[in-house]
């Protein structure tokens, strides 16, 4: 084990840890706050561990997540706000 991979493991507890607890027990705008940041520190754990394991192509994976977790916390947002998938038909239809 190298200082990149104990990096990732210390990392991943307490990052994530606080994050999942926050976005479980919170009102919702910390719960989308929590899902933002949690997406943030995946994206570190996984570049730590392609680095830790000496891996160009896990750097991919980082890659695709730190495209998908901004578009995700959209998603939440819009569903916190009604605007799930079904609101703009049921509007119309009435």
């Amino acid at each position: 084990m190298n200082a990149w991979l104990l990096a990732a493991c210390v990392l991943l507890p307490a990052g994530v840890g606080p994050c999942v607890w926050r976005a479980c027990r919170g009102a919702p705008a910390q719960r989308l706050t929590a899902t933002s940041l949690a997406g943030t520190v995946a994206v570190a754990v996984f570049l730590l561990v392609a680095r830790g394991m000496h891996r160009t192509s896990y750097v991919d994976v980082a890659l695709v997540a730190a495209v998908l977790a901004p578009t995700s916390t959209l998603v939440y947002a819009r569903c916190l706000a009604g605007g799930g998938a079904g609101a703009g038909e049921a509007e119309d239809a009435g």
